[in-house]
């Protein structure tokens, strides 16, 4: 049986993808998951992309914004992007996606069956039948907006969807996992992201079969007119005189319960700092030791080696290894500034790395992927050990940095610190750049960018 991991909440944002971060998303995004299915197959994979908090961290470490709702757009767009041409060696295949996208999952779906030889009409059923339960059955208040089919070769998937509450101004992101499902009516998710906000219908809850089997009963014995009189009555009665509400005692364990906070700014509070110093020290210390054969790509120093190592921990990292997704956004900053801009030449260096090291692994040369391997694995050893910045004095040094990092965000890029404008009397082509029109590209098109 499929299980709940846990729940997230998630604040509401408006707000576009810009074309630049896009396309790194979508390399970024296929490259982690290259190396993902290389080390652990395809069915990992899928299991990481069930797991909400892996799922944040995954579209943090992208630069997305790291508490938003907008990662699980942005996300599935980039690897519906990304993926896309790997799509035949990989054997992974990304349908659906926010909006009308989400209605041509099951032609995708299909299509994709009749290309590949699984039996895409019943995918498609499943696609369904998952977007009527998370709307029709869990009745909490949210109303799906998103709906993402991740499907292999060999017919196993995962789904992962989103539905928005607006009064509320917050999203609740929904988990399938197709690996064990034996109901789409009983338990059958594996997680579900957003906290508790007030009373819910779950008839997909164990102890809800007795309800589900009397409502098809109602149905045959009473017909949809008698229901329909029978409902204005109660309703009627209700208002003048509420009838008690009888509560089932939950007899499930607690789960892991993210909960995503509204302010954008990453604080300590958000940040497991002896994870974040392990880090900063195994690449400040011994990146130059250790990881030489990391090192041979041009321009790659200890900036891009801390990257680096957040997007090995993302590859090779256990679940419990993400309950602070807030720290991943250290990675590569944030298109709205927070914590700091992306610094686009880390981020590209970080891409040219990755891209390296798959290349030369599928030539049978796993020197690199392993060098990222060991990485992660130094990185842990170092945390009980590794002392470092506060978290507010790191960041306002990457801030002071922005510039030589080429940082960009949703603002422009950012500008040189005012001693160097002053000393130089030049002005800066970053800001002449971000100066002009904004072009609309690809992925603004075909649907990536919006974050919601």
């Amino acid at each position: 049986m499929a299980r709940r991991a846990g729940s997230a909440d998630l604040p509401l944002h408006n707000g576009r993808v810009p074309a630049w971060l896009g396309r790194r998303m979508s390399r970024l995004g296929a490259l982690i998951t290259e190396a993902i299915v290389h080390h652990y197959g395809r069915d990992e994979y899928l299991r990481r992309l069930a797991h909400p908090f892996w799922f944040q961290s995954f579209g943090a470490v992208m630069g997305m914004d790291w508490h938003s709702s907008g990662i699980t757009t942005s996300v599935i767009g980039a690897l519906k992007h990304g993926l896309g041409p790997l799509s035949g060696e990989l054997g992974i295949h990304v349908c659906g996606g926010r909006g009308s996208h989400s209605r041509q999952t099951p032609q995708e779906l299909v299509a994709i069956g009749e290309r590949i030889g699984f039996d895409g009409t019943t995918l498609a059923k499943a696609s369904r039948l998952v977007a009527k339960v998370d709307s029709a059955a869990v009745q909490d208040g949210f109303d799906l907006y998103l709906h993402g089919f991740i499907v292999a070769d060999d017919g196993k998937w995962v789904v992962v969807q989103q539905g928005m509450n607006g009064d509320t101004r917050t999203a609740r992101r929904y988990h399938w996992l197709s690996e064990g499902l034996k109901s789409f009516v009983e338990a059958p998710h594996a997680a579900i992201d957003g906290k508790n906000q007030g009373e819910i219908v779950n008839l997909t809850d164990g102890r809800a079969a007795a309800s589900r089997e009397n409502q098809v009963k109602m149905l045959g014995d009473l017909g949809p007119d008698r229901i329909i009189r029978e409902v204005a009555a109660l309703e009627g009665r209700t208002a003048r005189s509420p009838l008690p509400q009888k509560r089932l005692r939950p007899d499930e364990p607690l789960l892991p319960n993210l909960i995503m906070p509204s302010h954008h700014d990453v604080r300590p509070e958000n940040v497991i700092m002896r994870r974040l110093h392990g880090a900063i020290a195994s690449a400040a210390e011994s990146g130059a030791r250790d990881f030489s054969d990391l090192l041979l790509v041009p321009g790659v120093g200890a900036r891009t080696i801390r990257s680096l190592a957040l997007v090995a921990e993302v590859v090779h990292g256990a679940p419990c290894r993400f309950a602070d997704p807030a720290r991943f956004s250290l990675a590569h900053g944030g298109k709205d500034r927070h914590p700091y801009p992306v610094p686009t030449k880390v981020f590209d260096k970080t891409i040219d790395v990755m891209k390296s090291a798959i290349v030369k692994a599928k030539l049978g040369n796993e020197e690199r992927l392993d060098a990222i391997r060991r990485l992660d694995e130094q990185t842990r050893r170092y945390e009980s050990v590794a002392a470092g910045p506060a978290l507010p004095d790191f960041i306002a040094e990457e801030r002071r940095r922005s510039h030589h990092y080429g940082g960009r965000s949703v603002f422009g890029w950012e500008p040189p610190p005012d001693h160097e404008r002053v000393s130089t009397g030049r002005k800066d082509p970053h800001q002449e750049i971000s100066a002009g029109p904004r072009l609309e590209s690809d992925s603004d098109r075909q649907g990536i960018s919006p974050t919601r």
